[in-house]
């Protein structure tokens, strides 16, 4: 068995839910309590400088709920999540059918082992960490309703989650995606026939066999024959359209 020290975060609105939390998880070996929060706002703050490995959230709080809270999580150092609910049907619908870590109040302690040894399962997986987080991010709502649903990246051993509106572009270089915001170009953990698809009905379409744009980013279009065009893009980058995307953009663009 592992029995590698989980630093861990209690985030609840309730102080008799952390109390209880906390007493269970005194009594698993190597779990060390990092802190508290009562709310989102302190969760988030929590988070950023504690850098715990394991998160028990709570959905239903003041001042900024549980799926706010992932939403405002960046990367760099992302934790496992596990979510702590009492009533979201909706929510534990969602968690079934990705496979997200969920616990139902009043939680016992055999599930909270449980939920610590997936965490500690998934410590050197931080892929599989930052797409926990993304569809935790994503399972209040149907797909098709997620506003900004978030995009994974990665630089070095980091990884970074990104709202989809600060993407200006996807560009594939051989085997590689990169993801292009207005600041810097990260590593696509996902094929760009993967991103076309997840993406589809929303504000990215692709302009070649190797670029997916954010059109809602596109300053200006320009001929260069009467089948070409070049994109430029709010960063300055420039794209060139396909003969066979050219008819597509100009419809969306023009």
């Amino acid at each position: 068995m592992d029995h590698r020290v989980m630093k861990t975060l209690i985030v609840d609105d309730e102080p008799i839910a952390r109390r209880v939390l906390r007493e269970e998880l005194e009594a698993i070996p190597d779990v060390v309590i990092a802190g508290e929060a009562e709310n989102g706002k302190q969760a988030v703050k929590q988070i950023e400088e504690l850098r715990p490995d394991l998160v028990f959230l709570d959905l239903q709080m003041p001042v900024m709920g549980g799926f706010e809270v992932v939403r405002k999580l960046a990367g760099g150092h992302l934790p496992v999540i596990a979510i702590v609910t009492a009533l979201d049907q909706h929510a534990i619908q969602a968690f079934e059918a990705g496979a997200v870590d969920y616990l139902l109040k009043p939680v016992s302690g055999a599930r909270l082992r449980k939920s610590v040894e997936r965490a500690r399962h998934l410590y050197n997986r931080p892929l599989d960490v930052a797409n926990d987080v993304a569809k935790i991010a994503s399972a209040a709502l149907p797909p098709k309703l997620v506003a900004n649903p978030k995009i994974v990246g990665r630089n070095g051993r980091e990884y970074f989650l990104l709202d989809a509106d600060d993407v200006l572009a996807f560009q594939a270089e051989g085997e590689l995606v990169w993801i292009v915001t207005a600041s810097q170009r990260l590593l696509a953990t996902q094929t760009l026939r993967a991103l076309e698809k997840r993406l589809k009905d929303r504000q990215f379409h692709r302009v070649h066999r190797n670029a997916i744009v954010n059109v809602n980013h596109v300053r200006k279009m320009s001929g260069l024959s009467s089948q070409r065009w070049l994109l430029t893009l709010s960063n300055s980058l420039e794209l060139i359209v396909s003969k066979q995307q050219a008819q597509d953009i100009r419809k969306i663009l023009l």
